[in-house]
């Protein structure tokens, strides 16, 4: 699943993600993203991090206090580059960072790593 209010950036990943996944769901805000997370239980969710109402500490704070989807895979995007703001995010629960601009064969290989876990 990819989340990102930007519809050029959703459709980079999905164009990426569609080489390794069956489906690929999208939403462009947090609240949006919790409501397909509940309803079709994704493998894996790439959530963008600066998003207006709902960032994505929010959500993956939502995600990791419900069981349901506290192991759930999730990669933070973010176009902030800086050592600490990778090791927010990773102390944040995120099981991988990756920035944009986002380059295929990086998220590809974050992607198959995430799946494989």
């Amino acid at each position: 699943m990819v989340v990102d209010d930007n519809p050029d950036s959703r459709y980079l990943l999905r164009a990426v993600l569609k080489r390794s996944c069956d489906e690929v769901l999208e939403a462009s805000q947090g609240q949006e993203a919790l409501e397909v997370i509940s309803r079709a239980e994704p493998d894996l969710v790439l959530l963008d991090i600066e998003m207006p109402v709902l960032d994505g500490y929010a959500v993956l704070s939502q995600l990791r206090q419900n069981p349901r989807f506290a192991a759930l895979p999730v990669l933070a995007i973010s176009a902030n580059a800086m050592y600490r703001d990778r090791e927010k995010a990773l102390a944040a629960g995120f099981d991988a960072y990756i920035t944009k601009p986002i380059h295929a064969a990086s998220l590809r290989k974050q992607v198959e790593q995430l799946l494989q876990s």
